[in-house]
């Protein structure tokens, strides 16, 4: 377990379960939002967020966290293992909404609202993004370690017992 992915709906804890892990294994962790926006809450451009994805991914070791489901696959060609978050949508809006006015280290700001459309985003997270994030992870699941969480309560098992 060298290259490691964290997937997952926003808002259910993959920066959390991410820096645990990376704690853990003192593994290198890398927040996909810090390569994509910027501090004045622009982007990056799509060449700038793949070269920087490109420069991690020749690395030895590392925890990518985040979805961007344009590089999804690339991501799950190169990594070894792979964590799903699968959470229900109320726990995701309410880790969402619990983060806002909050100083985060993989967000070059703190949100200070919670907008109606990443809202929409993630209610629609389950027929929009999941099932290609399953359809990938199947397609790749011969040759990784696949982590699929269900809970909170399920991840934070799998730290403990890890430990």
């Amino acid at each position: 377990m060298l290259k490691i992915i964290v997937i997952g709906c926003p808002g259910a804890g993959k920066s959390t379960f991410s820096r645990q892990f990376s704690k853990l294994t003192h593994i290198p962790l890398y927040y996909l939002d810090m390569l994509w926006h910027k501090k004045d809450k622009t982007n990056y451009t799509r060449e700038e967020f793949d070269l920087k994805l490109n420069d991690i991914l020749n690395k030895d070791r590392w925890i990518i966290d985040g979805n961007y489901l344009r590089t999804l696959e690339l991501r799950i060609k190169e990594c070894d293992t792979v964590f799903l978050l699968d959470y229900p949508l109320d726990v995701c809006l309410f880790g969402v909404r619990s983060r806002i006015g909050k100083e985060r280290e993989d967000m070059p700001w703190i949100e200070e609202e919670f907008d109606e459309e990443f809202k929409q985003w993630i209610i629609d997270f389950s027929k929009d993004q999941l099932p290609q994030i399953y359809n990938l992870i199947k397609k790749y699941q011969n040759n990784k370690e696949i982590h699929i969480f269900y809970s909170r309560k399920q991840a934070q098992q799998y730290l403990e017992n890890f430990k």
